[in-house]
């Protein structure tokens, strides 16, 4: 969902670096999950507002400056639960992640392994024989069968990664 980039002040709240499209969406989870150097933490989420420079939150147990700025870096993630359905023709990325993705033959090209942001397009990481990267637009990906787990692709096993 985003990234602590820093402190906000002394009071102890952190500025977030959204990676939504909307940045004010974080405020609608009570909770966050935050991977710190020892793993991941639960965080309520005390309060939450949106400045000119970005969103900016006060963590429970996040005390003072030095307590943000021991966050920084730090990924903030909410459970798969919480996000709800994704609506029609949308997904969320962690629900394409580990399908299986098969050319118009039905040939397997490997498994989602991740996706990036490349401009405006997503990029689907597909690890089979070989790594390909396949932009997750309509020109490419045909259908997803999220029940099926499969993600049909109008692209050639033989085509350049």
């Amino acid at each position: 969902m985003g990234r602590i980039v820093g402190s906000f002040g002394v009071q102890g709240w952190v500025k977030v670096n959204p990676f939504t499209a909307s940045p004010g969406g974080l405020a609608q989870f009570e909770c966050w999950l935050v991977r710190g150097r020892d793993g991941w933490h639960e965080h309520e989420v005390e309060d939450f507002a949106l400045h000119s420079k970005g969103p900016v939150a006060k963590l429970a147990g996040c005390e003072g400056r030095e307590g943000a700025d021991a966050l920084r870096g730090a990924d903030v993630a909410v459970r798969r639960a919480q996000l709800g359905e994704a609506g029609a023709e949308s997904f969320y990325w962690v629900d394409l992640v580990g399908l299986e993705v098969v050319d118009l033959s039905g040939e397997s090209l490997g498994r989602v392994e991740a996706l990036f942001e490349a401009g405006d397009t997503s990029v689907m990481v597909v690890a089979g024989a070989k790594e390909r990267m396949i932009p997750f637009v309509a020109d490419y990906v045909k259908s997803v069968d999220a029940e099926g787990r499969r993600i049909t692709v109008d692209w050639k096993a033989d085509y350049d990664a």
